[in-house]
């Protein structure tokens, strides 16, 4: 029978001296007992995956709102494919891959409805009533929010794992002082950087013409051509997604490796004493992710018909978030009651932060159509 201090000795036996292990984890804010078979990062893995918020990412946007097809990516299965990614770098890197798994798990849990759209307009509804910022409610969704555990507020996730939640996304003012929580940040640009440019062949908004302009492509095709002459489309997108993941993990685990022994690290806290971040991309590979994100940016998502997607959902949410306003006594009787200790804004603003795409548009059929049942 393998038990938890079993696994806590593989971990401090073969992963890499810089890895984080588990024995040496910080804690949790409210403690308690270790669990017989399981680490603590192992744990809050499973608290993640059984959580409410989690659940809902299925419904929640990536780039295309829920109802535009089944086949694109959704919030959920973006999370997963960040995980995935996460974990096979980890693994070659030697670092702690359940560490990694539950930042990456726990990353996008605060996304509200339809997406970035979405977070812009409870960003301006909430401008100078605390604010919103999706990292920052992830970290609120597993401290406050989650009511699984009658013992505790929230999840009471590692330390660990809350670090790397606050550390991921671009208004971090410092990189994280370990390996892996700077990993889960840039494996969801992995995914999003080369899922994206599938979902966006698929639907017909950009032409694989259109992409011969980038060198990255043109990299990947040409491969792809000269292996397969005869691949049809369909299969010639999803090779060029998987190639696209392969060629820059190969080129981050690459590139980390070399800045590892550059700066001489040999322990965790080496790690401290470095001024630059090490899990980094080669300067080629920056100048051609460079190109590609700036190109989706442009073609894919500005595309006209993305933005009105988006630009519904958040008219949708202000005309919501505004009803509530005017009228607190149309929320649920569990929103009102945390309204009374946090603030109406605060408490009309987690409410639907957590909505689903399909339930918000549904909760907007029940608050304005008058033939629709309440």
């Amino acid at each position: 029978m393998i038990r938890r201090a079993d696994l806590e000795e593989r971990e401090i036996k073969f992963l890499a001296p810089y890895a984080v292990k588990a024995r040496l984890s910080h804690g949790r804010k409210y403690p308690e007992k270790e669990h017989e078979f399981r680490t603590c990062f192992q744990r809050d893995r499973d608290r993640i995956l059984h959580s409410t918020a989690f659940r809902r990412l299925q419904y929640k946007t990536q780039v295309f709102v829920n109802h535009e097809g089944d086949h694109y990516r959704t919030r959920l299965t973006h999370t997963l494919e960040v995980s995935q990614i996460g974990r096979t770098i980890c693994r070659v890197l030697g670092l702690n891959e359940d560490l990694i798994e539950a930042i990456s798990l726990a990353h996008d849990l605060g996304h509200g409805p339809f997406g970035h759209a979405g977070e812009r307009a409870l960003t301006q509804i909430m401008k100078g009533h605390g604010g919103f910022e999706h990292n920052l409610q992830s970290l609120r969704i597993v401290e406050v929010l989650e009511e699984s555990y009658p013992e505790f507020p929230g999840l009471n996730l590692s330390l660990e794992v809350l670090d790397g939640m606050k550390k991921h996304g671009s208004r971090r003012k410092k990189f994280p002082v370990y390996l892996e929580a700077q990993l889960a940040d840039i494996a969801d640009e992995i995914a999003y950087d080369s899922h994206d440019v599938e979902d966006a062949l698929r639907s017909g908004l950009i032409e694989e013409a259109e992409l011969e302009g980038l060198a990255l492509w043109r990299d990947i095709t040409s491969y792809i051509l000269k292996k397969y002459a005869s691949i049809d489309e369909s299969q010639k997108r999803r090779l060029a997604t998987r190639l696209l993941i392969n060629r820059q993990a190969q080129d981050l685990i690459s590139n980390t490796q070399k800045n590892i022994d550059r700066c001489g690290i040999r322990s965790l806290p080496d790690l401290g004493k470095t001024s630059e971040r090490v899990v980094a991309f080669s300067r080629e590979m920056t100048q051609l992710k460079k190109e590609w994100r700036s190109f989706l940016s442009e073609r894919f998502y500005n595309h006209y018909r993305i933005v009105r997607m988006t630009e519904k959902g958040v008219r949708l949410i202000r005309a919501i978030f505004q009803v509530y306003l005017e009228r607190p006594a149309q929320l649920p009787p569990t929103v009102v009651k945390r309204a009374k200790k946090e603030g109406l804004y605060r408490a009309v603003c987690d409410y639907i932060a957590g909505m689903t795409d399909r339930f918000a548009q549904d909760e907007y059929q029940r608050l304005f159509e008058p033939y629709e049942r309440v």
